[in-house]
């Protein structure tokens, strides 16, 4: 399914409804025009001013490896790798939700390695734009507009209370067309498992979705912003009815850290498992097919301290349903280090209630050249899955020559397996001779020899 997905750098929706249905839910004042004609026009008049067109341009650093026989005819000095500055220009969309002080919310991928931003606004005027946060793992970004002036904005509606079947619309900026409104429904909640990204926690919709949408956004009938779309699924990446949006509690989450602290301060839990399936459902005597399986808690963390135990099955985080380990991750990673969270558990059968303080993912960081020098340039943290995650590498960096990518988790050195950067660091110091680093990488997994 990997193959299928596909990042909205500029993307669409649309979607045909049987119109009584549509508007049943809609203020009376909004259902009809002075005709008597169902139209969402009264509302669309209000939000589409704060969805904005986001033009973005930049250098990506590209590097290819050279074969070992042109390295041999021109000399054993001759690089191991080409390096190059290829500029790009890309096409998305964005949401104004601060007028006051002219936030932006959109894709971390749709300005990712961009110098310049440039945001339009339905009306033709032009902003430059900023980046003040970002987070690659769960595609969210932040921007500020230079001198914001008499700009509008969406009010941020609650994502946990959508339910499948919702009507929703979704407005963006398609191939560039310039601002497009469609409407869909919400076809499932908690969507993920894709790869797309680490915290993946969708909100499913039917509405069409193609190239230039990515960081529009997803309102519900009344105006308030439920979701940021984010990608689709298609075999040729046009919309087949399947797409995907980021929850808008979720995005508030990122966002307030951003404003709050800077930076993404995230939130863990401190265990590890997996998705609770029918076997072991039956196997455990619960009578329920869906939630996060507990199999281990790590010691001294935060669900460790308040109790949580192996073999329980969480199904609510602050009162939202869970329906998977992968929705668990997600939604605990965006809550923030230090907040304290509700968790709704199944154990022996019985539903029982825990407050954990989150602990902060950097409690579990270390500098990387202090494992070992030829890792320089990049962070090491436990992964909730096993292993350690290779963070934030650094251009031209030791690890970057060495071949590490952001994103990376080390599962193994010398074909015995670590996970902690405890282990990674014991395991390093004490071996002998070849130091071979086993890495998962997306779908597939390789090794990296590190120098003597």
């Amino acid at each position: 399914m990997k193959k299928l997905v596909t990042l909205l750098v500029a993307s669409s929706l649309a979607v045909v409804f049987s119109i009584q249905p549509v508007f049943a839910n809609i203020p009376p004042a909004a259902m009809t025009d002075e005709r008597g004609v169902p139209t969402l026009a009264p509302m669309l008049e209000e939000v589409t001013p704060a969805v904005v067109n986001i033009s973005v341009a930049g250098k990506r650093v590209t590097r290819q490896r050279l074969p070992d026989a042109f390295r041999f005819f021109f000399g054993p000095n001759t690089p191991q790798e080409q390096v190059r500055e290829q500029p790009f220009q890309g096409l998305g969309s964005g949401v104004i939700i601060d007028a006051e002080n002219g936030y932006v919310v959109t894709n971390n991928h749709v300005i990712n390695d961009a110098t310049e931003i440039t945001v339009t606004l339905k009306d033709g005027r032009q902003f430059s734009a900023q980046v003040l946060g970002r987070d690659a793992e769960s595609d969210i970004a932040l921007l500020q507009l230079e001198n914001p002036r008499n700009l509008s904005e969406i009010p941020i509606g609650d994502s946990d209370a959508l339910r499948v079947g919702d009507f929703v619309v979704a407005i963006g900026n398609p191939f560039g067309l310039g601002q497009t409104v469609t409407s869909g429904i919400v076809s499932a909640l908690g969507r993920g498992g894709f790869g797309m990204e680490r915290l993946e926690n969708f909100i499913q919709t039917d509405a069409a979705i193609n190239s230039g949408n990515s960081g529009g956004a997803l309102v519900d009938l009344h105006g308030n912003l439920i979701g940021i779309n984010t990608a689709i699924i298609g075999a040729s990446g046009g919309n087949i009815g399947i797409g995907f949006a980021i929850p808008s509690n979720m995005m508030k989450n990122l966002v307030d850290q951003i404003v709050e602290h800077g930076e993404i301060r995230r939130g863990v839990l401190g265990v590890r498992g997996g998705n609770l399936t029918q076997e072991l459902a039956e196997a455990l005597g619960i009578d329920r097919a869906r939630g996060a399986w507990v199999s281990e808690v790590i010691t001294d963390g935060a669900a460790y301290k308040a109790g949580v135990q192996a073999g329980d099955v969480i199904i609510a985080v602050d009162g939202s349903p869970v329906q998977s380990f992968t929705e668990l991750r997600a939604k605990v990673a965006t809550v923030g280090a230090g907040r304290e969270v509700r968790l709704t558990l199944l154990r022996d059968g019985r539903e029982q209630t825990v407050r954990v303080t989150l602990d902060s993912q950097e409690q579990q960081q270390v500098r990387a050249d202090n494992v070992h020098p030829a890792l320089e340039g990049t962070e090491l943290s436990n992964d909730e899955r096993g292993g350690i995650r290779v963070s934030e590498v650094a251009s031209g960096s030791p690890a970057a020559r060495l071949g590490l990518r952001e994103g990376d988790v080390i599962i193994a050195v010398n074909r015995q397996r670590v996970e902690s950067v405890q282990d990674l660091q014991r395991s390093v110091e004490g071996a002998r001779g070849v130091v071979a680093l086993h890495i998962r990488r997306g779908n597939s997994t390789l090794y990296v020899v590190l120098p003597n």
